[in-house]
């Protein structure tokens, strides 16, 4: 069994310099691509349920199939809650055997968002699991827009609420199809002069390709969370599954075919950021 919690993962990656793959999942073919991707290179995985992702399939669905998925893995895999808003959403999350909660209080005032991540902190660490929180806001390709990681609040954010990782605001983007751009260097240096903590990157899919390994190598930069790319990936392989044989219908036989293309898009993502070669030595 090598089911892991969020610090079990990112505390080695943050001390060795690299980072871990945050993948958000949408249904069992890419969850399972995921974690053939992730023992394919020899590295941690972090399997990530999302809103859109728990609105389709109930959490206590999704944490029996996390967890049978890392039962039978041969490196460590982490049931993680992406974008907790509720209290009762995180509990729900934990009573389904989640090992890692993110709770989303960003677009809250900071006090607030300190004291009720503090509060699901609290919960995740009294039961033996992780917590991940945001300071700043990242915003969305298309709509609502970001507001940038302020340091001194994060200082403050990390300090009062015991959170494991920090996601922040550093010129990321959710949703975004093309790599362009890139993080504020400089921003993440000032977060990390004030904080001991792993910090994480939500919408990595729009984070350069060289960028992503030279902070996994170089900062305290540990979590990558990457859907877009992946989301693509399987979108390109199901259409071509589809049109190459309009009259099919079985969504099985269908959807067996977008498994071994994500997983190769999976193992891209998941080598750049160095977790195989530290595990290796």
């Amino acid at each position: 069994m090598t089911l892991a919690t969020l610090r079990d993962v990112l505390q080695p990656a943050y001390k060795q310099g690299y980072a871990v793959a945050g993948l958000v999942t949408l249904g069992w073919e890419d969850m399972r691509a995921y974690v053939a991707a992730a023992e394919a290179e020899n590295a941690p995985v972090i399997l990530q349920a999302g809103p859109s992702c728990r609105e389709h399939t109930p959490l206590p669905i999704l944490g029996k199939m996390f967890r049978h998925l890392a039962e039978n893995a041969s490196v460590p895999v982490v049931a993680h809650l992406d974008h907790g808003y509720t209290f009762d959403e995180c509990q729900e999350a934990l009573d389904s055997g989640f090992t890692s909660l993110m709770f989303d209080g960003s677009r809250k005032p900071l006090q607030q968002n300190i004291d009720e991540t503090a509060a699901i902190v609290a919960m995740a660490h009294a039961a033996g699991i992780s917590c991940e929180g945001e300071i700043g806001f990242v915003g969305y390709s298309g709509g609502e827009g970001s507001h940038g990681t302020d340091p001194e609040e994060a200082a403050i954010f990390a300090r009062e609420t015991g959170v494991d990782a920090m996601a922040i605001s550093v010129g990321n983007t959710h949703l975004q199809e093309k790599q362009e751009g890139g993080l504020d260097e400089a921003r993440i240096s000032a977060i990390e002069a004030v904080t001991n903590i792993p910090l994480v990157i939500h919408g990595g899919s729009g984070v350069p390709f060289k960028q992503r390994q030279e902070l996994a190598r170089n900062t305290a930069v540990c979590k990558y969370n990457i859907g877009t790319e992946l989301r693509m990936a399987f979108g390109a392989a199901m259409r071509e599954a589809v049109n190459r044989d309009p009259d099919r219908f079985d969504r099985v036989t269908i959807l067996k075919e977008t498994i071994d293309p994500v997983e190769t898009a999976a193992r891209n993502v998941i080598r750049a950021f160095g977790a195989a070669h530290k595990r290796s030595n």
